[in-house]
């Protein structure tokens, strides 16, 4: 049996007409139809070694019509469609066809665009260049004002992220969506000439343990220490354990919220009087909250329901109020792997951003895949 990293090179060495490491990103659900734009547009076959048809309007529109495919009103073959921009372009302009960004819907993007049926509407699904992926992905998860180490740990942990992610869902459709729920990223409108320099730095880098990719989480701010992948995540990972971060002192790290009583009985489904906290990790995180009547609510769950953005983490005390309650926090997120305004903490101090990831990974190596 081939161990994880092994498979792994496997993939990275497999031939492609690009040549480069791909993943293919769920960027937007929508309706039946769909309008496509890119300059020197051209479509063809969910396929590396697709032959693709020019498109002269440079603008397509797809519709799913009795669950079949058209592309500006002409019927097409297979169950999917793949769009390319800079066809027609790349021999006066020297550049390579796919490297010219493409707008699916919403969004602008590098690399291909895949458009398949999904459900009663079309998925979309951007085909991009890892590398060129990540630039945007630290667009969206980091601020580009953040010192140029923290950005590298920040580029190191999302690739190494994406990779593993892409081994877990290797044979699907997709490999990673493009919210919270993965990694953000945003398209074109993300990347800065920052994050290309971070990317670029640490280009094929990715963190292994006994030799396989780690699955890098990271979040914005901890609030001082962070917190074991099992209670965070319910993963029992070595390399996720709870370290002493320097963002604790950072004012980012600290939060409230007020909340009605009003607002948390329509959240739980149960009167919000009498309130405390029953339980917690060893980090001092909320892990059970017990109500006046009796009943309890998980901590995960009880953000979940409150708001992400409201109940910013789970290091937080309640007091009561007049009206409702008062919860005081530290940090911003679920507090395991990487933390954002630390690793700002230490790029500041002059740490270099091997140390910043072996700090937040502890066990974790730093390997250059390609």
């Amino acid at each position: 049996m081939l161990r994880p990293v092994a498979l792994l090179l496997l993939l990275l060495a497999a031939p492609r007409s690009l040549a480069v490491e791909t993943l293919r990103i769920a960027i937007e659900d929508t309706g039946s139809e769909v309008r496509i734009r890119g300059q020197g547009l051209g479509f063809g076959a969910d396929s590396e070694e697709a032959t693709y048809v020019s498109i002269p309007s440079d603008v397509a529109i797809v519709r799913r019509k009795a669950g079949k495919l058209e592309v500006n009103g002409a019927p097409v073959l297979g169950d999917s469609v793949r769009f390319r921009a800079g066809l027609s372009t790349s021999e006066d302009a020297g550049t390579i066809p796919g490297e010219q960004p493409i707008k699916a819907g919403n969004t602008q993007v590098r690399g291909d665009v895949v458009v398949r049926p999904l459900r009663e509407g079309l998925q979309l699904i951007n085909v991009i260049p890892l590398e060129d992926y990540l630039a945007a992905v630290l667009g969206s998860e980091m601020p580009v004002s953040f010192p140029p180490e923290a950005l590298k740990a920040q580029a190191v942990a999302a690739r190494t992220y994406a990779l593993q992610k892409k081994l877990d869902a290797y044979s699907n459709a997709f490999h990673l969506g493009s919210s919270v729920l993965h990694q953000v990223y945003g398209g074109v409108n993300r990347e800065d000439p920052r994050t290309r320099v971070a990317v670029d730095a640490t280009r094929g880098q990715v963190l292994t343990y006994e030799l396989a990719p780690i699955e890098a989480y990271f979040h914005a701010s901890c609030g001082g220490r962070t917190e074991s992948g099992q209670d965070a995540l319910h993963r029992d990972l070595p390399y996720l354990q709870p370290v002493d971060c320097p963002c604790g002192r950072l004012p980012a790290s600290r939060w409230s919220a007020s909340m009605s009583d009003t607002e948390i009985k329509a959240a739980l489904k149960r009167p919000a009087q009498g309130m405390k906290i029953t339980a917690r990790t060893s980090t001092r995180r909320v892990t059970r909250v017990t109500m006046g009547d009796g009943s309890s609510v998980d901590g995960v769950e009880l953000r979940r329901r409150l708001g992400y953005t409201r109940l910013k983490s789970l290091d937080f005390e309640v007091e009561r109020t007049d009206q409702g309650y008062l919860f005081s926090g530290r940090g911003y997120g679920h507090g395991a792997g990487l933390c954002q305004w630390g690793a700002k903490a230490l790029a500041d101090k002059g740490r270099g951003y091997l140390e910043i990831l072996t700090h937040y990974y502890p066990g974790a190596e730093l390997q250059q895949l390609y």
